[in-house]
């Protein structure tokens, strides 16, 4: 069964942030989003790529989720295929659709992500795979763009083909780049790029804006407390 607009939950912003992304979004803006953890920004752009994605009169065709594949701390070899890696990483991406749709079963929800990537409306790629192609009509998501140098935040700006749209998520503070000394800069003058132009709106997500619990509010709250009690 082909997934349709019409299957979509209707999702509304939490807080004045997540309203500018939604605003920026009706005007067509890329966008990049930073900031802190547990606010919705994936969450929030995997929805309105989605959204225009399924909608017949919109020029596009499908979401292109892009991330990293590289592991937060050293683990070693992992083995199996390239295929099953690229899996692993996938996982948050199928349960965070999972409550973007109504579905009548649980198992049309566990099939839900494969199915929307059968009928093209969905494609994931690794940083290390992105060279030679064009994404036209689509809906680009860099995801955990905290993670990548700027040579692959670089690399996937010249992707955007015709018809498209580009947008960026992270969070320097969840970044596994810190213990690369200057890595972690390249996210910060992509950013700074973005910001000069007038095709993109850059909004910053703060505690203020956490919507995942109150428990990660008060965590974060202490954390940045901490930082700045150690930086003084």
């Amino acid at each position: 069964m082909y997934i349709q607009s019409n299957q979509l939950l209707t999702i509304t912003p939490v807080g004045p942030t997540q309203e500018k992304v939604f605003e920026a979004w009706k005007v067509d803006k890329n966008l990049f989003l930073t900031g802190c953890a547990g606010t919705g920004k994936t969450f929030v752009l995997l929805y309105l790529a989605l959204k225009d994605v399924l909608d017949k009169g919109k020029p596009y065709e499908k979401v292109v989720l892009v991330r990293s594949l590289l592991p937060s701390r050293d683990i070693g070899f992992l083995p199996g295929t390239l295929e099953e890696k690229s899996n692993l990483y996938q996982d948050p991406y199928r349960i965070l659709i999972r409550y973007l749709f109504e579905m009548t079963s649980e198992q049309e929800f566990v099939q839900l992500y494969d199915k929307l990537i059968s009928q093209g409306s969905l494609e994931f790629y690794s940083t290390s795979f992105l060279r030679g192609q064009t994404f036209d009509r689509s809906i680009i998501i860099v995801d955990e763009a905290s993670n990548m140098i700027f040579q692959e935040l670089d690399t996937i700006m010249t992707r955007v083909g015709q018809d498209s749209k580009i947008c960026f998520a992270g969070d320097t503070a969840q970044s596994d780049l810190r213990k690369h000394k200057g890595e972690q800069d390249g996210y910060l003058n992509f950013q700074t790029i973005l910001t000069g132009m007038d095709e993109f709106e850059v909004l910053e997500f703060d505690i203020g804006d956490i919507i995942r619990s109150g428990l990660v509010r008060s965590y974060l709250i202490a954390k940045t407390n901490m930082r700045i009690k150690n930086d003084s």
